[in-house]
């Protein structure tokens, strides 16, 4: 199983993905990040200390369960009780949704019906950290760590601690463990 990025490599691309929404903002005064449960919620409050530490300003970052939203809710079985917890309303602001790896583009747009039942945002952006392709809907990222392209019998493996003990990033064959 081929690690193609590595801690430091993650850590790099997300300073990177930080001053790209620094750029594009003009600042970070009505920017609000929002990761997607669960590895997309860690990288957001990466991006949120990292804002933080550039700008000198705290940017209010929340959590998305997309559970309810999904269109394959009968294929993928629920782990455990994740929250939506949005610390600031997003009516009028920039919504940054961040997720680990962006394939089909589902659980985007589960991420963006979530959403939208919380206010409507001024602009939606999407930063990931890594995008693999093959999308089955019209979606794609504004902010990428890497860009990965891989075959459809391949997966794409992103640890990050917390939640993980270690941290980069692997592809390995579908059905490797």
């Amino acid at each position: 199983m081929p690690q193609v990025m590595n801690g430091q490599d993650i850590q790099r691309a997300v300073r990177r993905i930080a001053h790209e929404i620094l750029e594009r903002h003009r600042g970070a005064e009505s920017v609000v990040i929002v990761g997607i449960h669960t590895r997309g919620v860690h990288l957001a409050r990466l991006l949120g200390e990292l804002i933080a530490e550039f700008e000198g300003v705290e940017v209010p970052v929340g959590e998305l369960d997309i559970a309810d939203y999904r269109d394959d809710r009968a294929l993928r079985p629920i782990h455990g009780a994740a929250v939506t917890e949005i610390p600031a309303d997003i009516s009028d602001r920039s919504v940054v949704v961040v997720d680990d790896v962006l394939y089909t583009g589902r659980t985007v747009r589960a991420a963006l019906d979530a959403l939208s039942d919380l206010g409507r945002a001024r602009q939606t952006e999407l930063a990931v950290l890594v995008d693999r392709g093959h999308r089955q809907l019209p979606i794609r990222a504004d902010y990428v760590g890497k860009n990965l392209p891989t075959s459809h019998d391949e997966v794409v493996r992103v640890r990050i601690p917390p939640v993980d003990q270690d941290e980069g990033v692997w592809v390995e064959r579908n059905g490797a463990a």
